[in-house]
């Protein structure tokens, strides 16, 4: 079902992200002192159990002043309020009406989008009072809440509910048909975590892919501040698209900001399927790029890279041959991790993306039968090829399949405390080129089992 939107906008730093944490549950947006952390549109769903809603957290506006970005922020939320049903006009109930707001209660009300006055901030029933000396905004009376401890949520979900309720009606019935829901299970979309150093085209790749400018480019490393899913369908298959920030080197990263946004991208590699590892063509394969592809191996996730900016370069077919060598040098422990030779500015391969995305996420996904699998356990036996470790032999049983995405096998042996890494390898590899997994991480664990 398509769910109603609803848009949180206002000044910077008056908790429109703590607010947007609050009502969807999780603090997926990042929240500091600093002003201006929020930059593009970020989605999330809140569950209310009436009436749910798709939630879309915006950057501070700033009407004319030449704050960083402000223009490409009015962008952005000019976007996330054209597709909503209604706006969360958000402003500080103890700061009162400021210039800033007046400016953008104005702006919001060319708009035509049902508005929603909130008076933050008022953290104890003491300071409802203040919600009152808003009314010289013009949009009626504000609903005081603390977006910190939660208090008046309630009172604002019930405000949100009588402004979606025609829309949730229109999107229940989309679905439904002549009253009679239709008997299918929604696809599940294939998760697709966008990473790599800053600047490097991460938020341009998925511009690209995406046909719009959803999420801001710039010169200025570090434009991205937190995790950005936007869902698309591509043929017959939906992807969910996670732009990250960019991951710079420990020592390199300052602001409180920019920490939680490399927290938040190391997050969206563990709640994705694959991830697509980007990297600069005109510039050499780093140290950074390995350890950021080393973190999508610690999340077990499935990775390609892709080699951005190959229209900057000559002599492609020679640099072609020299990045292979160097990514497989580097990537060793990433096993036939795929490359991909591209251009976000032009769209050279880009659209790629996504039947190599499909590709790794079925790899993931496969299964064995457990009587292949310990039909391909006696074969490995017969090979003789367990090596000893401290002086014991390592016997394997049998085995099973517990899980996919990523692939979870358990191999019960004589002896687990003397595996070797040397036959864990071995045995990873021959799965790999035995069933098919590709380029998906292989969870084995090895377990004891009297003869």
């Amino acid at each position: 079902m398509n769910m109603p939107l609803v848009a949180i906008v206002g000044a910077p730093n008056i908790g429109k992200s703590t607010l947007f944490n609050r009502l969807v549950g999780w603090r997926k947006a990042i929240v500091t002192d600093e002003p201006g952390v929020t930059r593009d549109r970020n989605y999330g769903e809140v569950r209310d159990e009436q009436y749910p809603f798709r939630l879309v957290d915006t950057g501070g506006l700033t009407p004319r002043t030449a704050a960083p970005f402000a223009a490409e922020i009015t962008a952005q939320a000019e976007a996330a309020i054209a597709e909503a049903a209604c706006v969360l006009f958000l402003v500080d109930a103890r700061a009162g009406a400021t210039a800033v707001d007046r400016e953008v209660a104005a702006w919001l009300r060319r708009k035509g989008r049902p508005i929603i006055l909130v008076a933050n901030k008022a953290d104890t029933p003491g300071k409802d009072d203040l919600a009152h000396d808003l009314y010289d905004l013009g949009l009626g009376e504000a609903i005081p809440v603390s977006a910190a401890h939660g208090r008046g949520m309630d009172l604002l979900l019930e405000a949100v509910a009588e402004r979606i309720a025609s829309e949730f009606a229109a999107a229940i019935g989309s679905i439904t048909g002549e009253g009679e829901e239709e008997d299918t299970e929604p696809e599940v979309p294939i998760r697709v975590s966008i990473v790599g150093r800053p600047n490097v085209g991460k938020s341009s790749v998925l511009n690209r892919l995406l046909g719009e400018d959803r999420v801001m480019v710039s010169a200025v490393a570090g434009t991205t501040r937190d995790s950005i899913d936007t869902e698309l369908t591509h043929g017959d298959r939906t992807y969910r698209f996670i732009d990250t920030a960019g991951i710079r080197r420990k020592g390199k990263v300052r602001l409180s900001a920019e920490a939680s946004s490399v927290l938040l991208a190391r997050r969206s590699m563990e709640r994705a399927d694959v991830a697509i590892l980007v990297v600069d063509a005109s510039e050499p394969f780093t140290a950074q790029d390995a350890h950021i592809a080393g973190y999508a191996r610690d999340a077990l996730k499935p990775t390609a890279v892709l080699v951005n900016k190959w229209d900057l370069l000559d002599e492609r077919e020679q640099a072609a041959k020299n990045w292979t060598e160097e990514i497989r040098y580097k990537l060793k422990f990433a096993k036939e991790v795929p490359i991909l030779f591209g251009s976000a500015l032009t769209g050279q391969r880009i659209v790629k993306l996504f039947d190599l995305a499909a590709t790794l996420y079925a790899q993931a996904g496969i299964r064995i039968p457990t009587t292949e699998l310990n039909r391909w356990i006696q074969e490995v036996a017969k090979m003789e090829r367990a090596a000893p470790a401290r002086g014991r032999s390592i016997r394997l049983f049998y085995g099973t399949q517990t899980g996919s995405h990523p692939p979870s096998i358990v191999l019960f042996c004589n002896d687990a405390r003397h595996v070797h890494f040397s036959l864990e390898r071995f045995l990873r590899n021959n799965l790999r080129e035995r069933f098919g997994f590709g380029a998906a991480p292989i969870r084995l664990r090895f377990r004891s089992r009297r003869e």
